[in-house]
């Protein structure tokens, strides 16, 4: 692999910047190569030291499975790489530091493009790190590295991380759940953006205590998305979701840590919206309204770590 380029170092961590933006910003268009090689919860803060595996609860790196398809969708690039160098910006280059953070120029070497552009052999971005215990920068030479940002058009091998903490310790648990994100999402049938509940209609059947509840939802492009739970006598409710025109009554709920999990849990209202109750009687209407807070309940919590939401 060629040397990486080697610039004066005030001029080239000038040049760069870190992402101001939050992350819910309009969802754009992923790149096209994701399968390329080999709200609760306090601000997790700049990027600390590398702390290779999982953490409790299911997050990975201190994320959580929201996290990370917020950073996907978010993130035109992810990268894995090898830190090779890093160098120590004064605090009067580093605007909006946070107290016991350090502003790092880093250079890396590109290990696998998950998504995103052709970025070359090497990178360099800013990225902001927890300083040690004993108020040290940790050394990151050799560290491998996933990143999540942007790449800076007419500038060759710079990126700009999608905010200061987007720089987290690869392993391959972290490259697995990314990789399958990124999968999902370029897909031709990803489930899309729910933006509102539309309808919510409940039928009674012929027998006390059977009937069917329909919701139907408006999304980003106009792609269909629907609710059906089923009520039979001596029978637990049951519910399914369809991504498709064909409302089945023997459709299921989503699997957890999925895109038609996260699609649902994160962007359901937590009730039905008065002008969305369709349904005929008043009663019909208390059953589609116990109908929906049983798919709320089951879905669970949209649980996020990072800020913004």
């Amino acid at each position: 692999m060629p040397k990486p380029l080697r610039h004066p170092f005030a001029t080239v961590a000038t040049g760069l910047a870190l992402a101001s933006f939050g992350l819910c910003q309009p969802e754009t268009v992923i790149a096209q190569n994701a399968l390329d090689s080999g709200r609760s919860g306090a601000s997790q803060g700049p990027v600390a030291a590398p702390d290779p595996g999982a953490s409790a609860m299911g997050e990975i790196a201190g994320q959580t499975y929201p996290d990370l398809v917020d950073l996907a969708l978010a993130s035109p690039v992810v990268v894995k790489a090898t830190v090779h160098r890093q160098s120590r910006l004064k605090p009067e280059e580093s605007p909006g530091i946070a107290a016991g953070f350090a502003r790092l120029y880093v250079e890396a070497d590109t290990s696998a493009l998950l998504i995103g552009p052709p970025l070359g052999e090497s990178l360099r971005f800013l990225a902001d790190v927890r300083l040690d215990t004993n108020g040290k920068v940790p050394k990151l030479n050799k560290s491998q590295v996933l990143l999540f940002g942007n790449s800076v058009p007419g500038k060759p091998g710079e990126l700009q991380l999608t905010a200061s903490d987007t720089m987290f310790p690869w392993s391959a648990d972290l490259e697995t759940k990314v990789r399958a994100i990124l999968t999902e999402l370029v897909s031709g049938n990803a489930p899309p953006r729910i933006t509102s509940l539309r309808e919510a209609l409940h039928v009674p059947g012929n027998l006390v205590g059977e009937g069917e509840t329909q919701f139907f939802f408006a999304t980003d492009g106009g792609k269909p998305v629907s609710i059906s739970v089923v009520r039979r006598p001596g029978e637990p409710t049951r519910w399914g979701v369809s991504f498709s025109e064909i409302v089945d009554q023997a459709a299921q709920p989503p699997r957890p840590d999925t895109l038609a999990w996260y699609r649902l849990a994160c962007s359901l209202p937590t009730a039905i919206p008065d002008k969305a109750a369709i349904s005929s009687s008043e009663a019909d209407k208390r059953i589609a309204a116990d109908d929906y807070a049983l798919v709320i309940r089951e879905l669970g919590p949209c649980r996020r770590n990072r800020p913004g939401h």
